[in-house]
């Protein structure tokens, strides 16, 4: 039962981590459609005014999008506190980046090192 917990586990870390990778794509992204904006408008030698409406709308967009990325970081420590309920104590996934010290430091004895193949 412990290795199908580890795999279920695995598994779905992984789609955690694809979830939170496309979130942070898409800031990127509509953080540099946001920046080009105002640079289009002046080489396309238009007025201040033009095109403005898009820009609150875009910037509306990013907003939304670190909202979404606020409480996908929450959906990712409640799954570390079922992670710890079922047993499983830390599984480190992912880049290799550590996690920040107030999780880092819970305690936890036994991490279980998994390869990313999220990138």
């Amino acid at each position: 039962m412990l290795k199908q917990r580890q795999e279920a586990a695995e598994d779905l870390t992984k789609r955690l981590l694809a979830a939170e990778q496309a979130l942070d794509d898409a800031i990127s992204k509509t953080g540099e459609l946001i920046g080009y904006m105002p640079v289009a408008r002046k080489i396309a030698n238009l007025s201040a005014v033009v095109g403005q409406a898009a820009i609150l709308e875009a910037a509306e967009t990013l907003c939304a999008l670190v909202g979404a990325r606020t409480h996908l970081v929450a959906t990712h420590n409640r799954l570390a506190d079922v992670r710890d309920q079922i047993g499983l104590k830390e599984v480190a996934l992912g880049s290799g980046d550590m996690k920040p010290p107030a999780r880092a430091e819970a305690g936890h004895k036994r991490i279980v090192s998994i390869a990313d193949h999220a990138a």
